[in-house]
């Protein structure tokens, strides 16, 4: 069947598929996490990963006692808390933009997820055990870190060995880990589990390891089958859609043990030294703030598989928000700009196609003449494109090339939490989340099917025509859940899309007016 379809169809039906297949992708086999009842027994590893080649060691699992706050700290952006086990227990971001669905400001700890930040976990077995049955020792009961840097200094001791932990907190989130033990033991401690607040099925969840080379290796949860260890590491980073907790070294490597939790979830470790010495961070994944920490933590900020174009549209959004002060506008200014550097790209393609729908007939006798002989009827037709300057090609290339553009901006716009809060206009008062009201995937949908009822098209099977009809109830349908800042991407390139045709449509007329006047007047 497909041999009879001519080769516009044929890439018509490609970029049809392409489109749904990348959807699908991310909608149903990026893994989603399972919602936890918050009073279920929280099971975590009490030995830590063997510092031999030993690295198939199954981890023992055992239930970490609750304990109590003994330091709060301040920041500019946040409130934390150190427990009596030297972890940092709490992280609440205290901005007016981070809330939850009832309008609580959004904790990235809590205590239905385990490994805490700079938990330890000794090799040793006795003292392990020690070791989340003492408790620390404070130097300070609290800090503020909302102007500078704040050091807090934890000491634990154990039987036979001292660990004592100095922590530096910074304003925006980032911190130091120094820590030193009294005498050599060999022990692991981690950036702590990843954030769960964004739970969608969407974004990828689990671990990100940023290679000093600057290559990267992604560890989605569930990926991970346990003491997998990855070294020459400069970022070791746990996160979700929007939040990430990490440890990273400008200086030096890390030594990165891979573990997996009971529900199949990856787990930073890193293999500690008698004095070791990182940076961490704790927050948003937002651009700016990873770029002045460190430039090399905007890696963190991933977007898969067309990263290499959606890093430079991130940084033009910016940019344009910068001069518009409005993310919302700054989306649409995007569009826009891009439309109009494609657009001799597209018009070709709209004139081609616009030739092909007036060559529809002919090319439906050609069919019907050769049918039962395909290498006739391949020939008349490319016949017949040559003698009328008409390329097959011309409609499906300018969509072929947006794919990869649409899909670079539809990570972008899934991934950037800079949107989260950020209002447009009247009703949409958050881009990240849906539309509350559906206005922008129903005005999506009838600008697709305008767009679609002003394009020529050479359809010679009504079957595929009806078919082709549903596409903006499909695409209506998928983009009503979609944040408002994609759908509004869309929408606004529906828009141009039909300006565009309509104004082709409008001068392919004349044309063809001019050359029917022409021709009678040579008669």
């Amino acid at each position: 069947m497909l041999d009879k379809l001519s080769t516009q169809k044929r890439l018509l039906i490609a970029t049809v598929i392409s489109i749904f297949f990348f959807i699908a992708y991310d909608y149903f086999f990026v893994p989603k996490q399972q919602i936890v009842d918050v009073n279920q027994t929280v099971a975590t590893t009490s030995n830590a990963p063997q510092a031999d080649t030993k690295l198939n060691q199954t981890i023992e699992q055992a239930p970490v006692p609750t304990s109590k706050s003994i330091v709060n700290i301040k920041g500019k952006t946040y409130n934390a808390t150190i427990d009596e086990l030297g972890r940092i227990s709490g992280f609440v971001l205290e901005e007016a933009k981070f809330k939850d669905e009832n309008e609580k400001q959004i904790s990235l700890l809590n205590q239905k997820n385990s490994p805490f930040p700079l938990e330890l976990r000794f090799s040793n077995s006795k003292l392990n055990d020690e070791a989340f049955k003492v408790s620390y020792v404070s130097s300070a009961d609290n800090i503020d870190a909302s102007n500078s840097p704040a050091t807090v200094v934890l000491t634990q001791n154990l039987n036979g060995l001292t660990v004592t932990k100095t922590i530096t907190f910074y304003p925006i989130g980032d911190y130091d880990i120094d820590v030193k033990l009294s005498q050599n033991e060999d022990y692991f401690i981690t950036p702590g589990f990843r954030p769960d607040v964004v739970v969608d099925g969407y974004t990828v969840h689990g671990s990100l390891l940023r290679k000093s080379d600057g290559s990267l290796e992604i560890l989605e949860d569930g990926d991970v089958k346990g003491d997998e260890r990855v070294g020459g590491v400069d970022i070791a980073a746990s996160s979700d859609r929007y939040y990430t907790t990490l440890f990273f070294e400008p200086n030096k490597t890390l030594d990165v043990y891979m573990q997996k939790d009971l529900k199949d979830n990856s787990i930073i470790f890193i293999k500690g030294t008698q004095n070791f010495f990182a940076k961490g961070y704790i927050g948003p994944k937002d651009h700016k703030i990873l770029a002045s920490i460190n430039p090399n933590l905007t890696d963190v900020v991933e977007y898969g598989w067309f990263t290499f174009i959606a890093k430079p549209m991130f940084l033009f959004l910016s940019w344009l928000h910068g001069y518009i002060g409005n993310w919302g506008w700054a989306i649409v200014a995007m569009t826009l700009i891009i439309r109009i550097v494609l657009f001799p790209l597209t018009y070709k393609g709209m004139v081609s196609m616009n030739k092909l729908k007036d060559l529809a007939p002919k090319m439906k006798e050609i069919q019907t003449k050769y049918k039962g002989d395909p290498s006739k009827l391949n020939a008349h037709v490319m016949e017949l494109y040559k003698k009328n300057g008409a390329n097959p090609m011309g409609g499906c290339l300018p969509i072929l090339i947006q794919i990869p553009i649409f899909f670079a901006i539809y990570r972008v716009l899934l991934n950037a939490i800079e949107l989260k809060g950020a209002e447009w206009i009247l009703w949409v008062k958050d881009l990240a989340v849906m539309d509350p009201y559906f206005v922008l995937p129903v005005l999506m949908g009838i600008t697709m099917y305008v767009q679609q009822k002003i394009t020529p098209t050479n359809f010679t099977d009504p079957m595929q025509e009806k078919i082709m009809k549903f596409l903006p109830l499909i695409f209506t349908f998928f983009f009503v859940t979609f944040p408002a800042g994609l759908t509004l991407y869309w929408f606004i390139n529906n828009l141009c899309s039909v300006a565009q045709q309509a104004v082709v449509n409008k001068i392919f007329k004349k044309h063809k007016e001019q050359a029917a006047l022409e021709k009678r007047h040579e008669s």
